[in-house]
């Protein structure tokens, strides 16, 4: 009985320069043998020696959790976007109900110009104020006339 074993040619040999693509060639076959070896319970001998491409399922079931085809991300589609969105609420079937608010939004205007709005009025107003202005200003927190400390030599009262 002849075997089938195919005698392998050693690393050394398969290094060599002029050996590469037979290198390439042992490879491939072994990965081939390596996923045939993983997959060989779902592939049967029909599929791997046809040459369909197509796989015939005798139930749709397996179409069920499919998205549509067209599909459109970034506002390239706008209309095709709105609609996505709306399917995936019907998909998810709950909308967030709508929560009362603690505070009315008249009292957060309120609190928001009574704390902030002083605050960005003035950063604004340095920001395009003049240099005349500018000078002003500063003179007017810290005044220029007022001198500065000198070190006072102490008192010889002996």
């Amino acid at each position: 009985m002849p075997s089938k074993i195919k005698p392998r040619l050693s690393r050394g040999v398969l290094d060599m320069k002029f050996m590469q693509r037979t290198k390439v060639k042992v490879a491939k076959e072994a990965d081939d043998e390596q996923s045939r070896a993983l997959y060989s319970n779902e592939l049967n001998e029909k599929m791997l020696n046809s040459n369909s491409n197509f796989i015939v399922e005798p139930s749709y079931s397996i179409c069920e959790g499919l998205i549509d085809g067209r599909l459109s991300f970034r506002g390239m589609n706008p209309e095709l976007e709105r609609l996505m969105e709306l399917e995936q609420a019907e998909k998810e079937g709950t909308t967030r109900p709508e929560q009362p608010k603690d505070v009315t939004d008249q009292e957060m205007v309120e609190t928001y110009y009574a704390n902030q709005a002083p605050a960005a009025s003035k950063t604004m107003s340095k920001k395009f104020s003049t240099k005349n202005e500018f000078h002003k200003r500063k003179s007017n927190e810290n005044p220029k006339w007022q001198k500065k400390a000198h070190f006072k030599k102490p008192r010889q009262d002996d």
